[in-house]
């Protein structure tokens, strides 16, 4: 329990930017070394903020790793509308 994200149906444990660590933001998804949370940054993109505005708000993950963990959130949220 946990690794799911129920409010998007994502299965964060698929993408290869993800750990889940025992004790670690209590075993929730983050993204690998740090303990920010996957849909906090999908949130925020999903309500339009820019990929400029992101990377200023979580400044220890890359451009592309932000862009990738937006782009795996939003193919697991099409294949879940295909099911």
């Amino acid at each position: 329990m946990g690794k799911i994200d129920t409010a998007l149906g994502i299965d964060w444990t698929q993408c290869e930017l993800i750990e889940c660590v025992p004790g670690k933001v209590s075993g929730r998804p983050v993204v690998r070394g740090t303990r920010t949370l996957p849909e906090a940054i999908v949130g925020s993109y999903d309500l339009g903020e820019t990929m400029e505005e992101l990377h200023q708000g979580f400044p220890t993950l890359s451009v592309a790793q932000i862009k990738r963990l937006i782009e795996f959130a939003h193919a697991q949220s099409e294949q879940q509308h295909h099911l």
